[in-house]
C-alpha cells in the first residue's frame, strides 16, 4: 500500500516500538506504587517527559501528559475563568471547535477569527480579539488539513501585551517544524504522539506556569494533580523516544518532505482543473491539499483506495461527513469545489517511487472521469 495520510496517523517507528516493550511486559508495575515494579514506571515517565520537554526547550514540570491531543486541547479550553470570552480561529480542528461551542452554550461569549483565502488569520481579526479582550485565545500553529503555517508567535506577542491568555494546537507540527514553547510565547500548547511516530492514545499540554491549570478529570494526584488516573506508562515512554528521535532527526526529516512534497506539487500541475489549496502559503514540508474541479473527492479516495493508495478527504475525526471542510469554507472556497478536496500527508518512510505512482494513477482516474 502507498500510504499517504500521515496527518491522520503516522506508522510506529520500531526504535519507539522498543523503548515501549518492557513496559508492556516485565515493568508492568502502577506508577504510583512505592515498590520497585512502580518506581521503574515512574521513572521511565520522568525520563519520556525529559525527552518531551528536550524537543520543547520546556522544563519538565511544564508538560501533562495526557490521552491524545483531543484531551489536551480539551483541557487547554478548561482553563477559561468563568465568563470569560474566548476566540478561536475558524479553521480550528474540531477538537477545538466543538468544546468551544459548548462553552458558548454554558454562557461564554465565543468569538471566530476569520482567515484570508490562503488560511491564515488576518491582522483584522487580532485587531479585534484585543478589542474584545477574552479570556483565552486559540490559534492552532498548523493546520492539518491544508498545512498552513500560522504566525503564532507574532500575534501572541500583540495578546500577551494585552494581558490576553493565548493557547496554540501544535499537533500537525510537531515533529516536522521547529517548535519551541517559549519563542512561540503561547500560555498553552497541546500535542499528540500518533502524529510523531509514537504510539496512539497519548499527548500532552504544555503550560506557562503562570497559567492555573482547571483538571477536567478528578479522582487522583496523577500529572500533578491536573489530571488524574493511572498512567499509560508504555505510551509515555514511546511518545518520549518519539520525541528525542524528532528532535535528533529533523532538519533531515523537513528536508525530506520537501523534497517529497516539490516532486508531488510538480506532478499535479500537469493534471487539467486541479487547485492546490493555500498554494502560496507557508505550509508544512509534506502536506497538499488538492482538488479537481468537478470530481467528487470522496469518490476520489475510494477509487484511489481500490488502486491501493491511501489518502484523506480531510480530518480524520471529521471524516464520514458529506459536508464541506469548514476550514475551506472559511478560507472562501466555494463548497462545490471543497467538496473535491483530498489531502496527501507524506511520511518519512514514503518515496519518490510512490509519489510517482500516485500522480500516475491519479491521472488516469482523472481521464476516465
Amino acid at each position: 500500500m502507498i500510504y499517504f495520510d500521515h496527518n491522520a496517523t503516522t506508522p510506529l517507528d520500531d526504535r519507539v516500538l522498543d523503548a515501549m516493550l518492557p513496559f508492556l511486559t516485565t515493568f508492568y508495575g502502577n506508577p504510583s506504587s512505592l515498590y520497585r515494579h512502580g518506581r521503574v514506571a515512574g521513572s521511565a515517565i520522568d525520563a519520556a517527559r525529559e525527552q518531551l520537554s528536550a524537543l520543547l526547550g520546556v522544563q519538565p514540570g511544564q508538560i501533562i501528559f495526557t490521552s491524545g491531543g483531543t484531551e489536551a486541547n480539551n483541557l487547554a479550553l478548561a482553563t477559561l475563568a468563568p465568563q470569560a470570552g474566548l476566540a478561536v480561529s475558524a479553521i480550528e480542528h474540531p477538537s477545538i471547535i466543538e468544546p468551544a461551542l459548548h462553552l458558548k452554550s454554558t454562557g461564554h461569549e465565543l468569538t471566530l477569527l476569520n482567515v484570508d483565502a490562503n488560511g491564515l488569520i488576518t491582522q483584522d481579526a487580532i485587531d479585534e480579539v484585543i478589542r474584545l479582550k477574552p479570556g483565552l485565545v486559540s490559534i492552532m500553529l498548523a493546520n492539518n488539513e491544508t498545512g498552513v503555517v500560522q504566525h503564532v508567535a507574532h500575534y501572541a506577542d500583540q495578546l500577551r501585551a494585552q494581558g490576553i491568555k493565548v493557547h496554540t494546537d501544535a499537533v500537525q507540527a510537531l515533529g516536522k517544524i521547529p517548535v519551541n514553547f517559549n519563542r512561540l510565547g503561547t500560555h498553552l500548547m497541546s500535542l499528540s504522539s500518533h502524529k510523531i511516530y509514537g504510539p496512539k492514545g497519548c499527548g500532552a499540554l504544555v503550560f506557562e506556569k503562570s497559567v492555573e491549570i482547571k483538571p477536567i478529570l478528578l479522582g487522583g494526584n496523577q500529572e500533578q494533580g491536573f489530571r488524574a488516573g493511572t498512567e499509560n506508562v508504555a505510551a509515555i515512554v514511546g511518545f518520549g523516544k518519539a520525541a528525542e528521535l524528532a528532535k535528533n532527526e529533523l532538519a533531515e526529516r523537513h528536508a525530506y518532505l520537501l523534497k517529497l512534497r516539490k516532486l508531488l506539487e510538480h506532478g499535479l500541475s500537469a493534471i487539467p482543473g486541479l487547485t492546490i489549496f493555500a498554494e502560496q502559503a507557508e505550509r508544512l514540508p509534506n502536506t497538499v491539499q488538492m482538488g479537481i474541479h468537478g470530481i467528487d473527492g470522496e469518490m476520489l479516495l475510494m477509487q484511489l483506495d481500490q488502486k491501493n493508495i491511501a489518502v484523506s478527504s480531510g480530518s480524520a475525526c471529521a471524516s464520514g461527513q458529506r459536508e464541506p471542510s469548514p476550514v475551506l469554507v472559511a478560507m472562501g472556497i466555494e463548497p462545490s469545489d471543497a467538496k473535491s478536496a483530498i489531502r496527501i500527508s507524506l511520511g518519512e518512510t514514503n518515496t519518490e517511487a510512490e509519489v510517482i505512482e500516485f500522480i500516475k494513477q491519479l491521472t488516469s482516474l482523472t481521464i476516465k472521469g
